[in-house]
């Protein structure tokens, strides 16, 4: 097992808040892997504190817009931490640059583990908030985690939808998943060959003339001083070909509607990826008993990155009185 290389200065893509103290913090998950997080905590308060879990977006690291949330959520009152999944980032995990819903929902649950067991924080009172593809795993974890009391999803992407059917449902038939099967496995067997997997490639570089609005977002925050950082897969040379093998033979949110505690959906309403968080409420609260509780909140003239890190945009007002409300 390779040694875990942590940084211990700051090198986040926003700036250090004077109000909250940081540090590096690990535990493990279920399935042995060590995760590496930035604690946030105020640094004034009394008494036991409510806790939160941050991560997200999909293919970026702690260093990003989880980073961002969860230092802003400290100077909020509440003790919050970011964590780089298994496989990425500063976290541990061979072979690295892979994915799997069921080990990145333990991901989050082994957050909450840790943080049910910090002397400062109430284990009754902890949150979880997913950012982009970790907002619907985070709603995939609300659906089996009874200790967590309240869930975020921000700008959320049900990655087992995009991984069956494509962007925008284009790709939904029988025919293109069996090309991407096909696709897929071939290149299974160039990897064993070759002794090594290859990568998909992060966000376009350069960005072509004619690439539609949510690439050039994408672009926007992580190719760009804005929120490019040097271990985020997004912004560099992507997840491995072969690791989305298993989201497009598994589907999130099956038992969405029996989510019993609070929910709240955060999405923009220009952001190419509405259409997800809007179906992911419907389907939650379709035949639920357990509605009185859940929320979509949708941003006016906001596109998908907004999300990220435009703190006039995010609506952390909300997301504060949310937590604050259903973390008792």
């Amino acid at each position: 097992m390779k040694e875990l290389i942590i940084t211990n200065e700051w090198d986040k893509v926003f700036p250090k808040s004077d109000k909250v103290n940081h540090k590096k913090v690990t535990f493990n998950n279920h399935f042995g892997i060590t995760l590496v997080a930035d604690m946030y905590i105020p640094k004034e308060y009394e008494g036991k504190l409510s806790a939160i879990a941050v991560c997200g977006p999909f293919g970026a690291v702690k260093e990003q817009s989880s980073g961002l949330y969860a230092q802003e959520m400290a100077e909020r009152g509440f003790l919050a931490i970011a964590f780089d999944p298994s496989f990425t980032g500063e976290s541990g995990g061979e072979v690295r640059y892979m994915h799997s819903p069921d080990i990145n929902v333990e991901d989050f649950q082994a957050a909450v583990d840790y943080l049910s067991n910090l002397d400062n924080v109430d284990p009754e009172k902890i949150g979880i908030i997913g950012i982009c593809g970790w907002g619907g795993m985070a709603l995939q974890t609300a659906c089996i985690d009874t200790r967590i009391k309240a869930t975020v999803s921000s700008t959320m992407y049900d990655m087992s939808r995009v991984a069956g059917n494509g962007y925008f449902d284009e790709q939904d038939s029988e025919e293109d998943r069996f090309k991407a099967r096909i696709n897929i496995n071939k290149q299974r067997t160039e990897d064993f060959k070759n002794g090594e997997y290859k990568q998909g490639g992060g966000v376009v570089d350069p960005l072509p003339d004619d690439a539609p609005f949510f690439v050039k977002d994408y672009y926007d925050y992580y190719k760009t001083k804005r929120g490019y950082h040097k271990r985020s897969l997004n912004s560099n040379d992507g997840w491995n070909v072969t690791a989305g093998t298993s989201l497009m033979n598994t589907r999130l949110l099956h038992y969405s509607n029996e989510i019993r505690n609070a929910v709240l959906i955060i999405h923009g309403e220009k952001a190419h990826s509405c259409y997800m968080s809007r179906d992911a409420y419907s389907n939650m609260i379709k035949d639920s008993k357990y509605t009185d509780n859940k929320e979509l909140l949708i941003i006016p003239g906001a596109v998908h990155t907004d999300l990220y890190d435009k703190k006039d945009i995010i609506p952390f007002d909300k997301i504060d009185e949310f937590f604050k409300k259903n973390l008792i």
